[in-house]
């Protein structure tokens, strides 16, 4: 072993090498930053909001005169609903499923203090909405409503009565252990329920209920009511698709503005993270080829050698061992460099984001470092096994 690591020193080019290690650092760096960079900066566009994802659009028609006399139709038949689904840029569209029933809220305090007000509930299927299932049903033999309240709800209470009435302010943490009192009534039919807070939303502003409660409420409350709905969701494949803008300003529909802005920036945010990656990927990829045609160069400078090593009795593994370490430890080596720098870098853009950010959370590292280390360990094993197959080579040639 001792012999081959002298014979293989003496061939190594220096310069070569650090040529190797400089561009696959290089490109590494860039693949494992801009992962990070993506993490980081994710939430700020909305991509966190926890319950309605940005590629979900909320659509409503233009509300004009008729419909403040009550003699328009702001409601979608079933004939818009499918003309929207068949669009190219529209996966699924379903619409809001409103309470049919008159719903009021009271929250009491100590002191004998409360606070009551009327709302309204909608539901829309399961699949749009990002909370556990465990906490998203109703089970009617243990009637708990979960709801979900748009976050700017909490701001008001925050900001507005809880200041101007001297009571706590609550946290979403905190609002989510609070039990609320719910009242329905239809005409003589009511029913009283328990409701809690399950999660808050920035890209809604409506009451969100589960489906199957809706379904259960207004069949108990409200049974020969069945009205068309007056605002959908849909999921889209491409925010940035200018063809959403064209059909909406045709058909006179309205869509909320930030949910559009909101799966723009995103979606552009995703482009851009894949054609950076995909930059640092080509750099790595041609400088691990530079480093395998070196390797390959040195076993076949050698190969009279490494031949007679062989034939001294030396086996396969331990004539290539040499050249797979070479290869292995450059690879770790510029692992461990990328990582560090990516640490360096991070740390300073992230105190830039923090002073305009101050509610920032910090990302975890760890799926950026996952992400290096299967990098490594995938070009590793495809260096060990292409000096290993091109040793048995010379092994089979010296039988």
């Amino acid at each position: 072993m001792i012999l081959i690591c002298k014979l293989l020193r003496r061939h190594v080019s220096v310069l070569q090498l650090a040529g190797f290690l400089l561009a696959n650092l290089l490109g590494m760096l860039i693949v494992l930053l801009s992962i990070q960079f993506y993490q980081d900066v994710r939430p700020l566009f909305g991509q966190e909001d926890g319950i309605i994802k940005p590629d979900y659009m909320i659509v409503n028609k233009q509300v004009g005169a008729l419909d403040a006399l009550g003699l328009g139709n702001s409601t979608f038949t079933d004939a818009e609903i499918q003309d929207l689904r068949q669009q190219p840029f529209c996966k699924r569209a379903d619409g809001f499923v409103s309470s049919q029933y008159k719903v009021s809220c009271s929250l009491g305090f100590e002191g004998g203090m409360s606070m009551g007000t009327a709302l309204f509930f909608e539901s829309v299927p399961s699949e749009y909405v990002d909370v556990s299932r465990e906490e998203w049903r109703f089970d009617a033999g243990n009637p708990v409503i979960p709801i979900i309240l748009p976050r700017n709800y909490l701001s008001v209470y925050n900001f507005g009565f809880a200041s101007s009435q001297s009571l706590p302010k609550i946290t979403e943490s905190m609002a989510g252990m609070i039990d609320l009192n719910v009242r329905m009534s239809a005409g003589a039919r009511s029913q009283t329920m328990r409701a809690r807070v399950v999660g808050f939303s920035s890209r809604i502003n409506t009451i969100l209920v589960p489906e199957s409660f809706m379904k259960w409420s207004n069949a108990l409350l409200a049974p020969d009511v069945h009205p068309q709905p007056s605002r959908l969701i849909v999921e889209v494949g491409n925010p940035a698709d200018d063809a959403i803008v064209t059909y909406l300003e045709n058909h006179h529909y309205e869509l909320e503005q930030d949910t559009l802005d909101s799966g723009r920036i995103t979606y552009f945010l995703k482009v851009l993270t894949a054609l950076v990656v995909g930059v640092g990927l080509l750099i790595s990829a041609l400088s691990f080829y530079i480093l395998m045609l070196s390797i390959y160069l040195l076993v076949q400078k050698n190969t009279e050698k490494l031949r007679n090593l062989l034939l001294l009795g030396y086996t396969p593994w331990q004539v290539g061992a040499p050249y797979q370490c070479l290869a292995v430890g450059a690879n770790a080596l510029v692992l461990a460099l990328a990582v560090g720098l990516v640490w360096l870098v991070r740390h300073h853009y992230m105190e830039m984001l923090w002073n305009m950010f101050p509610q920032m959370e910090e990302v975890s590292m760890w799926p950026t470092f996952f992400v290096g280390l299967a990098l490594f360990l995938l070009v590793a094993l495809v260096d060990v096994v292409a000096v290993h197959r091109k040793v048995m080579a010379i092994w089979y040639r010296k039988e």
